[in-house]
């Protein structure tokens, strides 16, 4: 049972509130300096802030270095976003592991006693 609640509450805390949305090169806006990850038609993956994009080239900066990827090879754009649903499943979870945890207490309690 302790196994059970430990697995169940740590695969909560790893599950994130963001989800990552596919997104067209051209309709990408560099004022907003969002996350993106960027997939390479090579197999070259690259995740960051966007810093700059243009017709050849997108730079996206990652702790602290600029990475470059030419628009030539990129095969997919996706912008990360904030997701409600998780965020609710999320908090609807936690909740539930409280409620479980609580009642496998006083079972305990109760048939200790």
């Amino acid at each position: 049972m302790k196994n059970f609640i430990f697995l169940f509450s740590f695969s909560i805390l790893f599950q994130s509130c963001f989800s990552y949305k596919t997104v067209d090169y051209n309709n990408i806006a560099i004022e907003k300096k969002q996350k993106f990850e960027v997939s390479g038609l090579g197999g070259k993956n690259i995740k960051g802030r966007l810093v700059s994009k243009n017709e050849q080239l997108m730079i996206l900066e990652n702790n602290g270095q600029l990475q470059e990827m030419p628009v030539s090879e990129i095969y997919e754009v996706k912008v990360r976003k904030f997701s409600i649903l998780k965020s609710a499943g999320l908090l609807g979870a936690t909740y539930a592991t409280v409620v479980v945890v609580i009642a496998a207490v006083l079972i305990m309690a109760l048939a200790g006693a």
